[in-house]
């Protein structure tokens, strides 16, 4: 009996460890102008569901795109994510729609202004100490089936 609530307070603690864990994903180098982005990718629902939550630090050029399989207007918001972001809305192209501030734990929604298929999340001001705005292009692999 007691190695039975052993074994159940260890799987416990175990899937705790795990929903509270980032999760690690393959990336892609993307390009603002001069600047490069290591960009983890979210593909799957699951992905993007967890996107940057948990996470205490990110590098200075490192974030996440997210990739969806149809063009909608996209929502996010920071609900177990402690790290302040910025987000900016793309094209298919990857030019950039529109660019949201986004403050640790809130859950406000915040929304692309027309239907996309892709966001990418950078640590906060990424994008407006680099001049990034709409109309800017992110180039890189997701982007230059819509380029040609």
């Amino acid at each position: 009996m007691l190695r039975a609530l052993s074994a159940l307070v260890s799987l416990s603690a175990a899937v705790a460890i795990a929903q509270t864990a980032p999760q690690r994903l393959a990336a892609v180098r993307l390009n603002a102008g001069v600047h490069n982005i290591n960009a983890e990718v979210a593909r799957t629902p699951a992905e993007r569901a967890t996107g940057l939550m948990f996470r205490n630090e990110m590098g200075a050029n490192e974030g996440m795109l997210f990739v969806f399989e149809q063009a909608g207007v996209q929502c996010f918001w920071m609900r177990n994510t402690l790290l302040p972001l910025s987000i900016a809305f793309l094209s298919d192209a990857g030019k950039v729609i529109n660019v949201a501030d986004m403050q640790p734990g809130s859950v406000a929604s915040h929304c692309s202004v027309q239907p996309v298929r892709y966001a990418l999340e950078m640590n906060q001001g990424w994008f407006a100490k680099r001049g990034i705005k709409p109309g800017a292009a992110i180039s890189g692999a997701p982007f230059e089936a819509a380029r040609r």
